[in-house]
């Protein structure tokens, strides 16, 4: 079994310090090993003193600092080259040093500067060239030319990297805002989503107990039949209402796949398939429904189905809460590129649809949300030959 190691936030910002700082004083050793062992048996350079190795210790060990002052560190080590190349020591010792500020400015500061860095860079490299062995100046030349420009583009690439990163950090950051604030509208929709729908099964078999509630104690004693038939219809109700608490519960807990297997379900959603259904159980409350179909009917998707269902629903519970003895009409016409719906009553009484839910109107703001999911409208006012009148159209796109 492979355990992986997570390091602290800490340690890894640590841990480039002390890389630095272990690869400067390495380095003033080793030059000055090589320093000191160096045969010279012609002379070409100055004999080593205690200078050389003051300035190999001025060259190497600012590197330690050099992600934190790339530029002051580059500029400090290129004098302290500058004179160790005019004082004619070794060159070869400290040419690494100077590269490896020349990069750490090329990966940290602006091209513009990183490119007069470099030209100044080489500058004292070539002022170095001079101590070469005799034969080997042009190769010298050559060799830290092709450094210094080897070096300058390496850091500027690993520049635009780091810059490319930290954009791309930029660019999560919002990403994980943006996914969480969809995530939050997600959960709104779906409040909204679900208090609408509690509201459409609920309210109208609610209002039909209330209504067969009343109609059974006042009729109870003199009419005990009647009263029998509205008990039935509030027990009717009530398990209808039992039935869709259900539904819902299925699609909150095992989603909308299973809530809506099989026609035969009886918590599957409800459509138009129900409308006599629903229109029988309004009459039972005592308001007269006729329900005329008009055009060729067509299967509807079952969200459309389901909005036209809510939408007639909400219209005729409305009608028995503020026009009870009114009567009411349900058309519904199927045309080629919508299905229409038009709910009226008679009723002299003003019917607010918007105030089912209370002074706030959820209603018909609930009915106008539906429809505006499928890309439909409603309309609801009085009607042109009185009592009041709620309109539906909602688009089908039909495959031909």
């Amino acid at each position: 079994m492979f355990v992986q190691r997570t390091w602290s936030p800490a340690v890894r910002r640590a841990f480039p310090q002390v890389a630095d700082i272990v690869y400067a004083v390495v380095s003033v050793w080793i030059s000055s090993i090589a320093l000191r062992n160096l045969p010279d048996p012609h002379g070409y350079w100055r004999q080593t003193d205690v200078w050389a190795y003051v300035l190999i210790a001025l060259v190497y060990l600012p590197l330690a600092v050099r992600r934190r002052a790339p530029l002051t560190v580059l500029i400090g080590t290129a004098a302290c080259v500058l004179c160790y190349f005019t004082l004619a020591y070794y060159h070869v010792v400290v040419v690494s040093g100077l590269g490896l500020a020349l990069y750490t400015v090329a990966a940290q500061c602006p091209r513009r500067v990183a490119a007069q860095c470099a030209a100044a860079s080489l500058l004292v490299l070539l002022w170095g060239a001079r101590l070469a062995e005799p034969g080997s100046g042009p190769f010298s030349v050559a060799f830290v030319t092709v450094m210094v420009a080897v070096t300058w583009v390496t850091g500027d690439r690993s520049r635009r990297l780091a810059e490319r990163g930290e954009r791309l950090a930029v660019l999560t950051e919002q990403l994980r805002l943006e996914q969480e604030e969809r995530a939050q509208r997600a959960v709104i929709a779906e409040r909204m989503k679900i208090a609408r729908e509690l509201h459409d099964a609920i309210a109208h078999h609610v209002s039909v107990i209330s209504v067969q509630t009343g109609l059974a104690g006042y009729v109870f004693t003199s009419d005990p039949k009647m009263a029998r038939e509205a008990l039935e219809t509030i027990a009717g109700s009530a398990h209808e209402a039992m039935a869709e608490m259900r539904r819902m519960l299925v699609v909150l807990r095992e989603g909308t796949e299973r809530a809506q297997e099989g026609a035969g379900d009886p918590t599957a959603a409800p459509g138009l398939g129900r409308l006599e259904q629903l229109a029988r159980r309004v009459e039972a409350a005592g308001v007269s429904v006729d329900v005329r179909i008009t055009g060729t009917p067509f299967a509807l998707p079952p969200g459309a189905d389901l909005c036209v269902y809510r939408v007639i629903q909400e219209a005729l519970t409305n009608v028995m809460k503020h026009a009870p003895t009114a009567n009411a009409s349900v058309t519904v016409h199927y045309d080629e590129a919508a299905v229409r719906v038009r709910v009226t009553d008679d009723g002299q009484e003003p019917v607010l649809v918007g105030t089912t839910a209370g002074p706030a109107g959820h209603g018909l703001i609930g009915m106008r949300e539906r429809a505006g999911i499928y890309g439909g409208t409603v309309t609801a006012g009085p009607g042109p030959q009185g009592g009041f009148e709620v309109a539906l159209t909602v688009p089908v796109a039909r495959d031909r």
